[in-house]
């Protein structure tokens, strides 16, 4: 199973090696051979004075050109192949090995945030930590960026999750990974955007950015299509740019929200996009909002701040300036933290919105089916009575414990490590999230495939004995919770 998540979840960092050689330009082409010998290396990196890749001189740079034609004094920049092609550490592995099996590369510099040499990527060792039958699917995950080609990895996206339930990967690990490939297509149709923008004379971004994703994108736990829950965290500006600078963010958040419902992500029925300047601001703009949230215990205050707080960055400007996106998006998350962590009564507020959505398990652990929809009447709805309640419930306890993970687990797990959780609660609560999302999602999978309308509807007579007694269970320990935080969010929040 390793090599499932290798491939789909890992950086190119975590696979680079160290530069065996990096030179500077006006280095001599017999010093550059002699450096490789001793390096054992089978290629040198040109770099300027900042570190910055120039270009790559190559063995076959040294044997078919060099040496039948310069001699050793010959300055490298003479013979090495530029531009070099080079990948951001930040990139997704999978992408790395398509790129380079396509240009036919055996390694592929590697830079960081500032665009400086940081490591080599060699494809053998890519290669070797993915699973043969794997390469098919990584073909269809990184078609080029047109909407036709991002619709293709949509679909492509489905029939992985379909290959990795018959390789029986739990299904919250298919859900990080459709959450990466999600959050990989809002990176390449932003970028996409961003050299379309260019090429119309709006130039470049005016200030740094940050593209966030909120709800299910936020905690890492995308199901098969999720709607457009997207904002902009842009950097600070003066007043009197306001109109100049806004209009190029206007612009890019209407091509964006464009492409990715054309891709296969709705439109936010309640309009939570970037598209709205209620989730497009300044990083000042948006700390001001937080406190507003805070200091108002309005329904209305709360539930835009239940929307907003399981936010994470999807992309930057572009991959050279995306540690200044995650910036933004970190000074963020720490304001989020800390202006949460202490507000009693805003918490409290938050429980009572969170109350209303009751567990769907009635007197005698009968399950308590839909009523009022005519096309899902005997149906769970899994989604609204089983998992949200379980995620809005242990969302509260993170925010009142000051937990800046986003993850519905990786909170269980937080709050297990502060003693606010002992061991059974967490091993029932964590199998609860594990259940109710290997239901749902199998079921959205199995929906697809018969051509149905993909939802979170789950009809009781398509589970087992087993999984039935199971998701009993599962809803009791959720109940359960819920009436220990009515506890502590409301007799006992001051």
């Amino acid at each position: 199973m390793q090599s499932h998540t290798v491939i789909f979840s890992k950086l190119v960092r975590h696979f680079m090696r160290r530069v065996p050689l990096a030179v500077g330009k006006g280095t001599l082409l017999s010093e550059v051979i002699r450096g490789m010998a001793e390096e054992n290396a089978s290629s040198a990196m040109v770099v300027d004075a900042d570190g910055r890749p120039l270009g790559i001189v190559t063995e076959k740079d040294i044997t078919h050109r060099a040496a039948l034609t310069l001699g050793g004094e010959t300055p490298v920049e003479k013979i090495m192949t530029a531009p070099v092609l080079t990948i951001p550490q930040s990139e997704y592995l999978y992408h790395a090995i398509a790129r380079m099996r396509r240009r036919e590369l055996r390694h592929m510099p590697v830079v960081d945030g500032a665009g400086v040499l940081a490591g080599m990527l060699n494809l053998h060792d890519a290669l070797a930590s993915v699973a043969s039958q794997l390469m098919d699917q990584i073909d269809r995950l990184t078609h080029e960026s047109t909407v036709e080609g991002l619709k293709a990895v949509k679909k492509a996206q489905v029939e992985l999750a379909d290959d990795l339930f018959d390789d029986d990967l739990p299904a919250a690990d298919i859900q990080s990974l459709l959450t990466h490939i999600n959050n990989d297509i809002y990176r390449r149709i932003i970028k996409k955007a961003l050299a379309g923008m260019a090429a119309e004379d709006w130039g470049q971004p005016p200030v740094p950015f940050s593209a966030i994703v909120f709800g299910s994108g936020g905690r890492g736990e995308n199901y098969l299509f999720p709607d457009q829950d997207n904002g902009f965290i842009l950097g600070d500006y003066p007043d009197k740019d306001h109109t100049r600078i806004d209009g190029f963010f206007i612009e890019l958040a209407t091509r964006m929200s464009r492409d990715l419902d054309a891709v296969g992500f709705p439109y936010c029925r309640g309009y939570c996009m970037a598209t709205n300047p209620l989730w497009r601001k300044t990083m000042s703009q948006w700390i001001k909002q937080i406190g507003l949230w805070g200091s108002k215990h309005h329904f209305v205050a709360i539930r835009l701040a239940d929307i907003f707080f399981d936010f994470r960055p999807v992309s930057g400007p572009d991959p050279l300036k995306a540690e200044r996106g995650a910036e933004l998006a970190a000074t963020l998350r720490r304001t989020v933290t800390d202006m949460v962590r202490n507000n009693h009564l805003f918490l409290k507020g938050m429980y009572e919105e969170e109350s209303e959505r009751g567990v769907g398990l009635g007197f005698f652990t009968r399950f308590i089916t839909e009523k009022e929809l005519e096309e899902y009447k005997g149906y769970l709805s899994l989604k609204f009575t089983g998992l949200l309640p379980l995620v809005g419930a242990v969302r509260l306890l993170a925010l009142r414990e000051g937990i800046a993970e986003t993850g519905t687990c990786a909170r269980i797990d937080a709050l297990h490590e502060l003693g606010l959780l002992d061991t059974d609660e967490t091993d029932y609560l964590g199998g609860a999230f594990r259940l109710l999302t290997e239901i749902l999602l199998a079921q959205q999978v199995r929906d697809f495939k018969a051509g149905k309308k993909v939802g979170y509807y789950v009809h009781p007579d398509t589970l087992t004995e087993r999984q039935k007694d199971q998701l009993a269970d599962s809803l009791k320990a959720i109940d359960n919770l819920r009436k220990r935080i009515r506890s502590d969010f409301t007799a006992n929040v001051f």
